[in-house]
């Protein structure tokens, strides 16, 4: 493969339009670019999530694959009509969050984020990658946007919450979660 970048400034982008894969342009605020760009901020929160290293076997492995599966989710909505993401990586999501669930007792309340550096920022991750589905979903309502790509980031979200509170419970013992019964606050 030859050079992609060889110009990162170009000032093509200075008239608020940017460029898609198949060479057409559009303006920066549409909903294919905003989807596109959610898609990019959770892989750069998957970033800082694993720059940290993670106290759980196979979670860093997971996190990568998941990283390269989010550059071809970004390629198919740069290239109106591509499908890059397919069933086979939806059903492999649903086996990771079924493996990392199998050690965790039920829940009985609702999981506050945080929990630790780890299941912080995935808790961040797990928040933007619900946004990028729902920006997905938006452009879905008027142009093409693959099934697979919808479920894929569906169950993404599931799996980054049931990581979430296995790294919370790796890191400090336990989880946080919402106490509905709680005493008055604190006086400062």
């Amino acid at each position: 493969m030859g050079h992609r970048l060889s110009r990162i400034v170009t000032r093509t982008g200075d008239d608020g339009t940017t460029g898609l894969g198949d060479g057409s342009r559009v303006a920066k605020d549409t909903l294919r670019i905003e989807a596109m760009g959610s898609i990019d901020e959770l892989n750069c929160a998957l970033g800082v999530l694993l720059s940290g290293g993670l106290p759980v076997a196979g979670a860093q492995d997971c996190l990568i694959e998941i990283q390269h599966d989010l550059f071809d989710l970004g390629g198919e909505l740069a290239i109106p009509g591509t499908q890059l993401i397919d069933v086979t990586r939806v059903s492999w999501l649903e086996a990771q969050a079924e493996h990392y669930n199998v050690a965790l007792p039920p829940l009985k309340e609702f999981v506050l984020p945080g929990g630790g550096a780890a299941a912080s920022a995935c808790h961040v991750a797990r928040a933007i990658c619900r946004r990028a589905e729902r920006r997905c979903w938006a452009l879905s309502r008027s142009e093409s946007v693959g099934s697979a790509s919808l479920h894929y980031l569906n169950r993404l979200s599931d799996l980054l919450f049931v990581l979430a509170r296995v790294l919370a419970r790796a890191q400090c013992g336990s989880e946080p979660v919402w106490q509905r019964q709680r005493g008055s606050v604190p006086e400062p």
